[in-house]
């Protein structure tokens, strides 16, 4: 359901699904997803599918293989940004959005960028604000099996990190 309106003097909604929110920072004009009801850890936010598949990465893909990145469906999932400290996780075996920490109707979803892509198509400097934050995020293969660690990751990205030496 498309609806377009203005929620308070930041954001404005741009959809309502069965449980998020898109919404649109009026003045940096970036998308984030908000939980428009509770979740509690292990809670299945939503269930996904490949809308395409592809060999490369982009900026919206999640890897599922050494030479298969997908895009979500459906398609609001793109929406969920990066954080350091994230409360929510792509299951990529079962195809589940999954609650990692307790979310409240309103709180913002975030993934852990580097739990499914093991080289990122368009790096960054994070600003999550988290006082763990990784202030460089380019994907798992750059981080420490240490630091990797502290994240649950994809089976793909956590296959990666057992057959490599440790950094």
């Amino acid at each position: 359901m498309q609806t377009k309106s203005i929620i308070n003097n930041k954001l404005e909604l741009m959809s309502h699904h069965a449980s998020v929110q898109v919404m649109r920072h009026k003045t940096t004009h970036q998308n984030l997803l908000l939980a428009s009801i509770s979740f509690s850890p292990g809670d299945v936010i939503s269930k996904f599918t490949a809308a395409t598949t592809q060999s490369f990465a982009t900026y919206l893909t999640v890897q599922t293989g050494v030479d298969t990145h997908i895009t979500l469906w459906p398609e609001f999932l793109q929406y969920i940004n990066h954080s350091c400290e994230p409360n929510v996780f792509f299951d990529t075996h079962t195809m589940e959005l999954i609650c990692l920490k307790p979310v409240k109707a309103g709180d913002e979803l975030c993934f852990f960028y580097p739990s499914a892509e093991w080289e990122m198509a368009q790096p960054f400097v994070c600003n999550c604000g988290s006082r763990h934050c990784l202030q460089l995020i380019n994907g798992a293969s750059h981080l420490s099996n240490d630091t990797l660690g502290r994240y649950r990751l994809t089976d793909f990205i956590q296959g990666q990190v057992n057959q490599r030496r440790p950094l």
